[in-house]
């Protein structure tokens, strides 16, 4: 049991100990990543995309202007994101310009805004488990939620991409729905859904069942009117203020793939008929779910009319490129096309979160409790069912899996405890802990002998590394300013950390350029350098064995890539010097 005085002082203070906590694991991420953060490691393209878009911001470019105008030079492309992610990044920046140079201004501000969101995620995750567990439960909730890998990779220092942020209003979502306040439950759903949208849309379904959720409360129970009338109104009002501040130029136009008028008529719509229903709707509950759904197939009916661009694909792009390129992005995959050892640590804790949910539902269901359980259960299993569309719903569905997998915890963990055999009390306990947070998936994996990579697949993986460096693309500095063809997810990074531009990188709305690197990468050499000249590059760069590159071999055996690996080099290319080991191939265009 735990002593009164800690019960007393884990309920009184239990914000400021959730800061206490975040301040602590965000001093240990610091301090284990140092090593990426003093040499700008970011890994990935959306994060050197994400630093560029800040950089634009603070060299003078309009607050509306999202154009990236160092990826296919002169004319740039507009990318799909908001402005609301740059803001910590941008004033960590001139923050930290007082005390230090520039460089090491962006190196702090990337290794330390990850970690905020991370903060608003634990006080979600804690008020959730108080709320539904115990008062004294939400220090397990944040240490399962610390073994949620795929979750915490989000807030990792580097990753200045706008994930952690809409993680963070995912967390915040849950705690408005199980909130026993009806006012302020319903204008969290609704403000963290508005926020989360305007951030991007890679949670829009999320966001459609936290409403939904919030119907069938109200459908179940007419006295949760009040909840889902201000959070109508939440999201509709939070969403047309999230598009005035923060949509660009290029998202005022008739898109589908972020908070342009096309969503924003969706919410303002789906908020208008939500609390026109809360507001008027009938006794009868049979007569108030037949009213919901005939709104639901309004809103399904009304977008099917009205945009009808929109039914397919949001991103809108060529069947082409979706066949060579986006069809084949891994994150968005199935969970049951990826490896074995990928799919189970992904899937381990969201199952048990479920369980666990289900089985806390049935234990409080002639409690207060129950409803917030309910719709912790549903959300749950909507979210391990997002694994079977696309694995990059992992974060979200091992976030919204802690609260069932705490309640496991607390029901299970003080028993082993208390049992009157010690073997069971020790290795009981720490098998229980490691089962019930799920990290005993990601302890055994490393032992099985299953789907391990092979030697090709890690040589692949460690040439694409390799080229990435800091250290390797500094070394191109010495050339002046230029623009540089190279493969698609080389081109965010090479922007970021040189001077040069490059042609494309991996965003749809890049689209015409991504096609035009692999045509030149996968066809006849006469082609790629029509290509190359077109877009006014004066010189190539190739990362052999990347894994954009075994495409090209594969797609074009005789193509211009193939016979660039075999070192067929064409006359009009002269080969330019870098350093001995490094594992670029660097080219002069004549």
């Amino acid at each position: 049991m735990v002593p009164s005085r800690l019960r007393d002082e884990l309920d009184r203070h239990w914000v400021a100990l959730t800061l206490v906590a975040w301040a602590a694991i965000a001093a240990w991420m610091l301090v284990d990543r140092w090593g990426q953060i003093r040499w700008l490691s970011l890994g990935d393209t959306d994060d050197n995309m994400r630093l560029m878009q800040v950089r634009a911001l603070l060299n003078g470019q309009g607050w509306y202007d999202l154009r990236n105008y160092r990826l296919n030079p002169p004319l740039g492309f507009d990318i799909h994101w908001s402005r609301l992610v740059d803001l910590p990044i941008a004033g960590l920046i001139l923050f930290f310009r007082l005390f230090t140079s520039n460089s090491w201004a962006e190196r702090l501000a990337c290794g330390i805004a990850p970690i905020l969101p991370l903060s608003v995620t634990m006080l979600g995750t804690a008020a959730t488990v108080r709320r539904l567990v115990s008062p004294y439960a939400w220090p397990l909730g944040l240490v399962f939620l610390t073994g949620a890998t795929a979750t915490q990779l989000m807030f990792t220092p580097m990753r200045v991409d706008h994930h952690g942020w809409q993680l963070a209003m995912l967390s915040l979502t849950l705690a408005g729905l199980c909130d026993p306040k009806a006012l302020r439950g319903g204008a969290l759903v609704g403000i963290a859904s508005a926020v989360s949208l305007t951030i991007g849309l890679e949670l829009l379904p999320y966001a459609a069942m936290a409403g939904a959720i919030l119907a069938l409360r109200w459908v179940w129970d007419r006295g949760e009117a009040d909840r889902l009338q201000v959070y109508a109104l939440s999201l509709g009002g939070g969403s047309a203020l999230g598009f005035a501040l923060f949509a660009s130029n290029a998202n005022q136009v008739m898109r589908c793939d972020a908070l342009t008028p096309v969503w924003l008529s969706v919410m303002i719509a789906a908020g208008l008929l939500l609390f026109l229903l809360a507001r008027f709707g009938p006794e009868p509950r049979a007569l108030r779910l037949a009213l919901a759904i005939a709104a639901g197939g309004a809103i399904v009916a009304g977008f099917a009319w009205m945009f009808p661009q929109c039914l397919g694909r949001p991103e809108q792009v060529s069947p082409e490129l979706a066949h060579n390129w986006l069809d084949n992005v891994r994150e968005a995959k199935p969970i049951y096309k990826h490896a074995f050892r990928t799919g189970f640590a992904m899937a381990t804790l969201p199952i048990i979160g479920l369980i666990g949910a289900i089985v806390a539902s049935w234990r409080a269901r002639r409690s207060p409790a129950a409803l917030g359980w309910v719709c912790v259960a549903l959300f749950a299993a909507f979210a391990a069912a997002m694994l079977l569309w696309q694995v990059r719903a992992a974060p979200a569905a091992q976030l919204l899996a802690v609260s069932g997998a705490t309640a496991l915890g607390w029901l299970l963990l003080p028993w082993l405890l208390h049992h009157r055999l010690l073997p069971v009390r020790v290795f009981g306990t720490v098998a229980g802990f490691l089962v019930v947070s799920g990290l005993f998936a990601g302890l055994a994996i490393q032992y099985l002998p299953i789907d391990r990579p092979k030697p090709y697949e890690k040589r692949v993986n460690a040439a694409t590394g390799n080229c990435m460096r800091t250290t390797v693309l500094s070394q191109l500095n010495r050339y002046p300013a230029q623009t540089i063809f190279t493969f698609v997810d080389l081109g965010p990074r090479l922007i970021t950390i040189t001077h040069h531009d490059a042609i494309a990188g991996p965003y749809h709305r890049n689209g015409d350029a991504i096609l035009d690197v692999q045509h030149a990468f996968d066809g006849p050499a006469d082609r790629a350098h029509a290509i190359i000249k077109r877009h006014g590059a004066t010189m190539l760069m190739l990362c052999p064995n990347a894994a954009e590159s075994t495409n090209y071999k594969a797609r074009g055996p005789n193509g211009f890539y193939a016979q660039m690996s075999r070192n067929q080099v064409p006359a009009w290319l002269t080969p330019l010097p870098l350093p001995a080991k490094s594992p670029l191939r660097l080219y002069k265009v004549d």
